[in-house]
């Protein structure tokens, strides 16, 4: 598949970066488009940047992705589901050179009945490597969510620095969201840490919106775009931006 046939699937790639073609594919595969039954496995040469993108009408589950991130590498990944999306996202992050550098990101917002999964495990197999993830999500009517996280750094990945964060916002009584960040530890010089949070959106800061003359929906939107932006802010594509925002307004 090249990457315009890519394009045109439920699952789409943006390309703020320089891409190597073995990645054309990916957001397919990702979702369940692709017929392969074993593990999918990328090796990013230098830099890879994607985008993966989720909309409507799917109901998948994936087959495993796994990344290989050498000596010097740079994998970045963003995943955005849009609402009417149920999937599982399973992927596994192999690092094994120093000055690897990995960042997961993800925004998922999520209405209806939609059912969605991420499992991500992070493997810091040597020292001198950095990992970072930020997960934000929105679940509201009946949606169900859930994060599954770990990161496992080596009793030889010294200097390892891992960080995992998810965050999730539930705007109805009936929405549901599970998050399990794990940390397992074999090194003793490291910087580790992860945090997960499941709250409301703050009637306080409602109230002060309100009292400025701003109508008591757009300040929950404002809210929602908000708390999504510290990943928002890293997308370059404005269309996805654009479909992002209004995507919240519909919650």
């Amino acid at each position: 598949m090249d990457s315009n046939s890519s394009k045109n699937n439920a699952g789409r790639l943006s390309e703020p970066g320089r891409v190597h073609s073995r990645f054309a594919s990916l957001a397919a595969a990702e979702y369940g488009l692709s017929s392969a039954a074993a593990p999918a496995t990328h090796q990013p040469e230098k830099e890879i940047r994607l985008v993966s993108e989720a909309q409507g009408g799917m109901d998948r589950s994936c087959h495993q992705e796994v990344f290989t991130v050498g000596e010097g590498e740079h994998l970045d990944i963003t995943f955005i589901v849009l609402p009417g999306t149920s999937a599982e996202i399973p992927v596994t992050v192999d690092i094994t050179g120093p000055g690897a550098e990995v960042e997961l990101k993800g925004i998922y917002l999520s209405s209806g009945t939609d059912n969605v999964t991420f499992d991500i495990t992070m493997n810091h197999h040597v020292g001198g490597s950095v990992s970072r993830q930020l997960f934000n999500g929105l679940a509201t009517d009946k949606a169900k969510c859930a994060f599954n996280g770990k990161i496992i750094v080596a009793q030889d990945a010294q200097k390892t620095e891992a960080y995992q964060e998810n965050h999730n916002i539930v705007l109805s009584d009936d929405a549901t969201v599970d998050t399990k960040p794990q940390l397992e530890i074999y090194a003793d010089d490291v910087k580790c840490s992860h945090g997960a949070t499941v709250g409301k959106l703050n009637e306080d800061e409602q109230f002060y919106m309100r009292s400025r003359g701003i109508p008591e929906d757009e300040a929950k939107v404002l809210q929602m775009i908000s708390f999504v932006a510290p990943v928002l802010a890293g997308i370059e594509d404005e269309e996805l931006t654009a479909r992002i925002e209004n995507a919240i307004r519909s919650l």
